[in-house]
């Protein structure tokens, strides 16, 4: 329990550091900054994950607004969301289609945000790579009319050697162009894979997410960073499948359960103004 404490203390003094590098910096240059972030007071709102999932706030996602989600809120109508991606959204290696994560996703958004009705419609297909998914977007925007986008990809881009800025052109576009329709989107990252960790393609396509992100301002779910906390912390817990490569029914679990969480934080967090 005390070690639970001082790892909190430590790093709500972690976040402050950060924050006041961002103020110093936007004083030097002049002007005016917001800068988006998630108190400690607004992330007890997220979803509590279960032990075997459980990973510091920072290496769950990087945040950022949901404008659009937040205004439909307040008008208490069903939440759409579509959740689309390739296999890690689909549910390759879960024991069936519920254990995959869009379906576990949805009971714990719904305890979170109580009242409200949400609806997750899962479009994965497995072994797409970005400039398919994009493709489909547009078409599934046009049938589903979503609010929110979970939008999980970069493995099989990575794997196929898609040249890095071929693969942000992609990402970017179809990123600015969901914000042109007022809807939201989550860039859900690549799983860690130990025997990809140093390849330079898997860290280049991580490098463009993480840019894209910040660039842009859209909730980046880290979910490498996440899996390897848990491998590195507690070995002995298997979220991969047989495959060594796609996730089990825990690592489908952990993934809503750090999906839900980013989302809830970011749905509660205030943005913070320093003015020169």
């Amino acid at each position: 329990m005390a070690a639970g404490k001082a790892g909190r203390v430590s790093q709500s003094r972690s976040e402050h550091k950060v924050l006041a590098c961002i103020v110093m910096l936007a004083a030097l240059l002049g002007g005016t900054t917001s800068v988006f972030a998630a108190p400690a007071q607004d992330q007890s709102r997220a979803p509590a994950m279960t032990p075997d999932c459980a990973v510091p706030e920072n290496d769950i996602a990087n945040p950022a607004p949901l404008p659009n989600l937040i205004a439909k809120l307040k008008k208490k109508t069903t939440i759409h969301i579509l959740a689309i991606g390739s296999s890690s959204t689909y549910g390759t290696g879960a024991s069936s289609s519920v254990a995959s994560y869009p379906s576990r996703l949805r009971p714990i958004l719904v305890k979170a945000l109580k009242g409200v009705d949400i609806e997750i419609t899962n479009r994965g297909v497995a072994g797409e790579m970005a400039q398919t998914t994009a493709d489909r977007i547009i078409d599934q925007v046009a049938l589903e009319r979503p609010d929110l986008v979970l939008w999980q990809l970069g493995t099989n881009d990575a794997l196929a050697r898609v040249p890095p800025d071929e693969f942000e052109a992609t990402v970017r576009d179809t990123v600015s162009w969901l914000k042109a329709q007022d809807i939201d989107v989550v860039l859900v990252g690549l799983q860690y894979v130990p025997r990809f960790a140093r390849d330079p393609s898997y860290v280049a396509i991580r490098r463009v997410l993480q840019k894209i992100a910040t660039e842009e301002n859209v909730l980046y779910v880290r979910r490498y960073q996440a899996m390897r906390f848990i491998e590195r912390m507690r070995a002995n817990e298997r979220i991969m499948s047989a495959d060594h490569f796609h996730l089990n029914d825990l690592g489908y679990r952990c993934m809503a359960e750090h999906v839900a969480s980013a989302v809830i934080i970011n749905l509660f967090a205030k943005p913070v103004h320093s003015h020169e």
